[in-house]
């Protein structure tokens, strides 16, 4: 007999009705300490209950409560809150992404970003896991920062009573245990192929660095040694059954992303050429992949790359200037470039030529899905979108109109707040508009503030100029003088003047002379002793005794000053 819908959505929970659920809610968000440690008692009774099909959502804000609730207490030194913060936020990002993995693994970065979950949080899962353990500052802040989200995506949908989601708990009761085992299957296939291509490319790395050591004129890019060829063939082989997943790995910190540490073996100074507007890959870096680059060379391959590097720059919502998003972009703006013919050079040498076309990933012309590349770039905007937007529009085999092309370099430059790549010396385009009535009252308001300044610095231009001149005669026939050059006093430290060395030595008196404290005048002592009329003995100033004359030259007998 088959069992009606409502039947189906019926499953056991661990709590005994609603009350008690809402009360927990409440107890675990609020802001004294009792009522928290009272919902984690009632959390580890529905745990002892429910066994393995606890909601890992509740399971999370239980981890995280408990940090807090400890950290409160003061019972704990910090090295221990960092440990303890360090495994509930593993584990929230591990439990919570699980779920999402599909037939291919992909990165935690891209699950967390379908999950609107921070990319900074899964980047202090990863310093937690492989590099050094952040401060306890930011791991109160990520604290809290996850209580937020589970707060907003559990325990606030739950209360319109919505059914709950495929991450939000564990039980898997009701699948079919053969789907769960054909899931299994997959899974580990695709954590096999994931570290595949980790440990080919690590390997790829490991050969390359090895190169460079042992022949420091080694030019990156030339073809490869015997040693390299078994192994680009290996990864020709692998991208040939997965292509996606070697992409996915590629994109990763550590390989064509890379990390300052490579950057410094490569002797690779990263603030050179690294223009975010017009981002271009470092030369060196650039020879260091093209022999598996070259070797990867096919149509459909810079199709995916193109497309995964656009994705990979969609979801750099936060930081849409960093590191990472340097090198994304300008790794789309190589292939671009390789695949545009406008600029020609026609005054070159074939030595020249060979010389400009060894650097690039590819030499032919390949037929890209423009309409495509076009959209991912406008839905991925940074600070380098207009100038990629720029190449896609000129090699581009149907462009838009040049009317419908300046609008739209016009939008995307105001949307990114960058400035226009293609280098137009037209007045028109260089003249900022102004769009709306509140930028023409914020200009407005400007100026207005602008002749003000220019007025108060005029006034006390002047003041200060009489200043100077009342100081300078005043010191007028002393060794000293005002100093009227214009010193940022800010960069010298306390007791410093500019032009004073560093040695020690430079304070020392280069003449002096000795004198004994014996020869030195002293006054009499009547001079310093106060006669009252009608007594005899001296009148005393301060309470003990005086010293006599006699005891100060037993004292200064032996002293010497310099």
């Amino acid at each position: 007999m088959k069992k009606n819908s409502s039947e189906k959505k019926r499953h056991v929970v661990a709590w005994i009705n609603k009350a008690e659920w809402d009360q927990v809610r409440e107890n675990l968000y609020s802001k004294d300490v009792s009522l928290q440690k009272f919902a984690l008692q009632r959390i580890s009774a529905w745990k002892a209950r429910s066994a393995h099909s606890s909601p890992v959502a509740v399971d999370c804000t239980a981890d995280l409560v408990r940090c807090q609730v400890l950290d409160r207490s003061g019972q704990l030194s910090g090295d221990e809150l960092i440990l303890l913060y360090g495994m509930s936020l593993v584990r929230f990002v591990n439990l919570i992404t699980e779920r999402q993995q599909g037939k291919i693994a992909r990165p935690l970065r891209r699950l967390a970003g379908n999950l609107n979950i921070p990319e900074w949080v899964v980047d202090l899962r990863h310093d937690f896991t492989h590099r050094k353990l952040p401060t306890l500052k930011r791991c109160r802040k990520g604290c809290k920062v996850v209580l937020e989200w589970l707060q907003q995506e559990y325990w606030s949908r739950q209360l319109g009573g919505g059914s709950d989601e495929g991450w939000e708990s564990q039980s898997e009761e009701d699948e079919d245990p053969r789907r769960q085992e054909d899931q299994l299957m997959a899974r580990q296939k695709e954590m096999e192929a994931y570290k595949s291509a980790r440990q080919l490319l690590t390997s790829y790395e490991k050969e390359q660095f090895q190169t460079l050591d042992q022949l420091q004129d080694y030019n990156l890019g030339q073809s490869p040694f015997a040693d390299m060829s078994w192994l680009l063939g290996e990864i020709k082989q692998f991208s040939l059954e997965a292509s996606d997943m070697l992409v996915d790995v590629l994109l990763e910190d550590g390989f064509l992303v890379p990390t300052m540490e490579q950057l410094e073996t490569l002797s690779c100074n990263p603030s050179e050429n690294s223009d975010p507007t017009q981002p271009r890959i470092p030369q060196i870096f650039l020879r260091f992949w093209l022999p598996l680059l070259k070797i990867l060379n096919s149509e459909s391959f810079v199709h995916v790359l193109l497309e995964k590097l656009f994705a990979e720059l969609k979801l750099l919502r936060e930081d849409k200037a960093s590191h990472r998003a340097f090198f994304l972009s300008a790794w789309t703006s190589e292939l671009l470039l390789c695949n545009n013919n406008k600029f020609e050079y026609h005054f070159e040498t074939k030595q020249q030529k060979k010389n400009r076309l060894k650097d690039r990933v590819f030499v032919n012309r390949i037929q890209l899905r423009w309409q495509q590349l076009l959209t991912a770039c406008l839905d991925a905007p940074c600070i380098s979108t207009p100038h990629l937007l720029q190449l896609i529009l000129d090699d581009m085999e149907h462009p838009p109109p040049p009317e419908t092309r300046q609008k739209l370099l016009r939008l995307c430059s105001i949307y990114t707040q960058a400035a226009r790549s293609e280098g137009s010396s037209a007045p028109e385009q260089k003249r900022q508009p102004i769009y709306t009535v509140e930028s023409l009252l914020e200009k407005q308001k400007h100026h207005q503030r602008h002749v003000v300044t220019d007025r108060s610095e005029s006034s006390y231009d002047h003041k200060a100029a009489d200043d100077l001149a009342e100081k300078a005669k005043a010191l007028q026939g002393s060794p000293w003088q005002v100093c009227t050059d214009k010193v940022q006093w800010k960069n010298f430290p306390l007791g410093k003047v500019p032009g004073q060395s560093d040695d020690p030595s430079s304070l020392m008196i280069e003449n002096y002379s000795t004198m004994r404290v014996f020869d030195q005048p002293v006054e009499p002592e009547s001079s310093s002793v106060q006669q009252v009329p009608g007594v005899s003995a001296p009148t005393r100033t301060a309470e003990g005794f005086l010293w006599s004359q006699s005891d100060l030259h037993r004292l200064k007998s032996g002293l010497v000053l310099f």
